[in-house]
């Protein structure tokens, strides 16, 4: 893994979280994205050379839907960049992480992703990403 790519937030509204976000950070939001796949809303700020992607569901009986339900608004996931995605993903696969999709998927932002189970990261979901070529 090469760095933090980003950080995923949870969010019932972007209409809300966008302008408090910009505030929060003195930032704007430079990119918004659906991701049919997930079905999900992104939108994306950078702040300090750091991203942060808010989430929010697209459908009731998505995930992120789910999660706000289970845990409330928050903290969803850190994504960390990869050179090679199938590569990592078997290394950590044969080091006993449980993969929440066997081949990479596609993301937003150009990515192309894969999560680990969170049981396995002390409750944390880990996303891999590497940019889709």
């Amino acid at each position: 893994m090469q760095k933090v790519e980003h950080i995923g937030i949870a969010v019932k509204s972007l209409a809300i979280s966008i302008p408090l976000f910009e505030k929060l950070l003195n930032s704007p939001c430079y990119k918004t994205e659906q991701v049919e796949g997930e079905k999900v809303n992104t939108a994306f700020f950078m702040s300090g050379g750091t991203k942060i992607e808010l989430l929010e569901s697209m459908d009731p009986g998505g995930v992120i839907a789910r999660f706000i339900e289970k845990k409330g608004e928050g903290l969803h996931h850190i994504a960390f960049d990869v050179a090679d995605i199938e590569t990592e993903m078997d290394r950590l696969k044969k080091q006993g992480f449980v993969l929440l999709n066997e081949t990479p998927k596609t993301g937003a932002d150009n990515k192309q992703v894969c999560f680990l189970h969170p049981k396995d990261t002390h409750g944390v979901l880990i996303e891999l990403c590497m940019e889709r070529k």
